[in-house]
């Protein structure tokens, strides 16, 4: 059974669980630690950065039935357990990036929650440029220009704009409905 299990663990690389994790990390020590506004645009940028990794490892359900010896309920399991550890950290982590811009930044109520909607669906974009195009979240501080091309590139190649619109705006709606129902249930509870 620990075989089955290494196994199982291994494909589903604990890399995208520490990379999830990240985000959570920066805005929780942020939080903890009261930070002043300057250095909470500073987490905001880096927190956007890694942000995509967290609700990436939804996409690793592809892997499901990678290793034939393990049962189909005990793979789904595995991978669903990731996914949603992933998804908790970054939802988390948004919830305290909406808190930054009404506390910090006095924002508005329906101008957080608009400004919420667009990052996962910028995040969606990421997943979409991650899972396919394989670019990470460093290569935008490690191959700027490479990056920047194959970007700049989508704009211009109109035979597979519909394929990465229609990924970013399914995934994105997806994460939304799967995102505010969460953060509706954890604004009740605290009231």
């Amino acid at each position: 059974m620990q075989i089955l299990l290494y196994e199982l663990l291994v494909p589903y690389n604990n890399w995208n669980l520490f990379l999830a994790f990240l985000p959570w990390l920066l805005t929780s020590l942020a939080v903890i630690r009261r930070v002043k506004s300057r250095l909470a645009i500073l987490i905001m940028a880096v927190w956007l950065l890694f942000f995509p990794n967290c609700l990436y490892i939804l996409t690793d359900l592809i892997y499901l039935r990678q290793i034939e010896k393990a049962p189909l309920w005990l793979d789904l399991i595995i991978l669903l357990s990731f996914a949603w550890a992933g998804l908790c950290y970054g939802f988390i982590s948004l919830m305290d990036i909406e808190y930054f811009l009404k506390e910090k930044f006095h924002a508005r109520a329906k101008t957080v929650a608009f400004l919420s909607i667009c990052m996962i669906y910028l995040a969606a974009f990421g997943i979409y440029i991650g899972r396919f195009w394989r670019w990470n979240s460093w290569d935008l501080i490690g191959n700027p220009a490479e990056l920047t091309h194959d970007i700049s590139d989508l704009f211009t190649d109109r035979g597979n704009n519909y394929r990465i619109l229609g990924f970013t705006i399914l995934m994105g709606t997806l994460l939304n409905f799967m995102y505010f129902p969460i953060r509706y249930m954890r604004r009740i509870s605290a009231s």
